[in-house]
């Protein structure tokens, strides 16, 4: 905290040279030099020049306090960005359950470029996507992750690392053969099934899966689940791969040790163990309208992190690290990190290896996007959310929805990003209804959307 200063009472120039003048020690005469003229004496002048002065140092602070202002907000922005788009990896959780937009937006994008409506702005706007577009593995084989029933005995750091690290995977994504991501898995099982994080895949082609000892294999995709933030791959090798154990998170306490094996900024460092213990049991971190109930831990976590394990005293996986709180311009944040508990991993992992989705999923069935303050200048668009794809088997379709649309508004509350859409939705199911306000060239209506189990559509 700065030290408050007290102003000093006010004199005259006459006073303040009388009182310099009297505390000043004796001293062997000078020789006299005039003055300029300006400062011979006080007068007008001088106070004329002090007032000058006293403006220019006040612009110059406030050019400076001005630009700090704004260095901080952009900061704080950038951080923000950072713990959206990844949090310390943090699952792209703004790439929500049911509505997808691009990452690659385009800027400057004016009418006299070519755009001159807003749905040809926004077609060259939004051109990424977070659809999976790997090749696809078999599903309905059988497999479960398995989850051990007692704790066994406890184990030293070393023999930890030595027992799960053989195990734990660093995965690349692609998209047009260009490196696209990078994250962590856990291998559960001797035919090649792999544990991670779904916002590490999103939005590629291709992902391939590389072990510890330099061996790589190309993924395929069995499931993935954006609501819980678990994919499951499969890789085909010739002989059994190294499987981690997992145990029951069910039974953790706040304090037990704990330790997390990954890749941290890719495979640079891959195999880097970090060790803490369990800050806290069912924390509920809600992120773009949604909540999710996770493991709290202070053990170090960083991108690439993503998909890999938290593991106990015993050498069990009990969690898959997915998120991190990271500090923003006016907030210092250390070792606030989560993880999936293993109980929620088993449960998706078994439904995505029987299915290739977890069914009962309610979603509105279409791809969309925030209507950003540049296209609502230059196109004259209320604030609100722009759809760019609507799913075929969606309610959405049958009732008129297409591209190009704004919602503006769900069940009478304005939105105006894709958190607040999903906010709204949070706790509903399948069957259940929206009431969508929707602005289409001018004008605005209401459509009643019916929620449809995310299974059901293409």
């Amino acid at each position: 905290m700065a030290k408050k200063q007290t102003p000093r009472p006010e004199q005259t120039p006459e006073q303040a040279a009388s009182a310099w003048y009297r505390a000043a020690p004796a001293r062997p005469a000078q020789p006299v030099r005039p003055a300029p003229a300006a400062y011979a004496a006080p007068g007008p002048d001088r106070d004329g020049h002090r007032r000058r002065t006293k403006i220019i140092a006040l612009s110059v602070c406030g050019v400076l306090l001005c630009a700090a202002v704004a260095l901080a907000v952009m900061r704080g922005q950038l951080m923000q960005r950072i713990y959206e788009m990844r949090s310390g990896q943090v699952y792209r959780f703004d790439e929500d359950f049911d509505f997808d937009f691009g990452f690659d937006s385009g800027s400057d994008l004016l009418p006299e470029d070519g755009f001159d409506d807003y749905r040809s702005y926004f077609e060259n706007y939004y051109t990424g996507s977070n659809e999976i577009s790997m090749p696809a593995a078999p599903t309905g084989t059988g497999v479960t992750l398995d989850l051990r029933g007692q704790k066994g005995d406890e184990l030293t750091m070393q023999q930890i690392y030595e027992k799960v690290s053989p195990a734990v995977v660093g995965i690349d994504t692609y998209l047009d053969g260009e490196e696209y991501a990078w994250g962590t898995g856990v291998v559960f099982s001797a035919e090649g099934y792999i544990i991670t994080n779904t916002h590490i895949l999103q939005g590629c082609d291709q992902a391939r899966v590389m072990f510890p000892d330099g061996e790589g294999y190309d993924a395929l995709l069995v499931g993935a689940d954006e609501a819980s933030d678990i994919a499951v791959l499969r890789v085909e090798a010739e002989e059994e791969l190294p499987c981690a154990e997992f145990g029951r998170s069910g039974s953790l306490h706040v304090g037990d040790a704990v330790v997390a094996i990954g890749n941290p900024l890719g495979q640079e460092y891959t195999g880097t163990m970090t060790n803490g213990i369990i800050s806290a049991i069912d924390r509920n971190v809600t992120y773009e309208g949604h909540t999710m109930t996770l493991l709290q831990t202070n053990a170090a976590l960083n991108e690439g992190n993503s998909g890999g394990p938290l593991i106990n005293a015993e050498g069990q996986v009990i969690g898959i690290t997915n998120m991190k709180i990271m500090s923003s311009y006016f907030t210092t944040v250390e070792g606030i990190g989560f993880a999936i508990p293993s109980a929620v991993v088993k449960q998706i992992a078994d439904q995505l290896i029987e299915n290739g989705v977890v069914p009962g999923l309610p979603t509105i069935g279409i791809v969309a996007g925030p209507v950003n303050g540049e296209a609502r200048a230059l196109y004259d668009l209320p604030a609100g959310i722009y759809v760019t794809e609507v799913s075929e088997g969606s309610d959405a379709l049958k009732k008129g929805m297409q591209p190009g649309d704004v919602i503006t508004a769900v069940n009478g509350t304005p939105v105006t990003s894709v958190a607040e859409v999903n906010q709204i939705k949070e706790g509903m199911s399948v069957g259940d209804s929206l009431t969508m306000s929707v602005y289409r060239d001018g004008e605005t209506f209401e459509m009643e959307i019916e929620l449809v189990d995310k299974a059901d559509i293409k």
